[in-house]
């Protein structure tokens, strides 16, 4: 689960032990949650499934051809999620269906895109002047 305190609309004060709240209640450094939450998205797959499930709520047979990874690995990849605190599942029927818990997440994947967008081009535009250098 992702400590309230994380979000950027909570302001976390540290209290009279110098420890924020949710150091306090789990025992962790808030750097360290921050790496738990970092290590269940390390993963190409559960980026590609909180991409799919940005546009909604979808069951692991929907999602499964958009993903393109064995139903099993899927369920797996699910599961490192959940366990997470990142996504939410319910069960209707036969199908077990997800979405993302907090939109926040969503949030941070477009600005993850955008750094890449802006380091890439830095690189481009790098290598565009070594290759003019190159060429006089």
């Amino acid at each position: 689960m992702i400590p309230t305190d994380v979000r950027p609309d909570v302001r976390a004060r540290a209290g009279s032990d110098g420890r924020r709240p949710a150091e306090r209640e789990l025992g962790l450094p808030l750097s360290e949650v921050k790496a738990e939450m970092f290590r269940a998205l390390s993963h190409p797959a559960r980026i590609r499934i909180i991409e799919t499930l940005a546009a909604g709520e979808r069951s692991v047979g929907e999602m499964q051809p958009e993903i393109g990874i064995e139903l099993s690995h899927l369920s797996q990849q699910l599961g490192v999620l959940r366990r997470a605190g990142l996504v939410t599942s319910r069960k209707e029927g036969q199908s077990v269906y997800y979405s993302v818990k907090d939109p926040l997440l969503v949030e941070l994947l477009d600005v993850a895109k955008r750094l890449l967008i802006s380091s890439l081009t830095e690189t481009r535009d790098l290598l565009a002047d070594l290759y003019a250098e190159v060429n006089r």
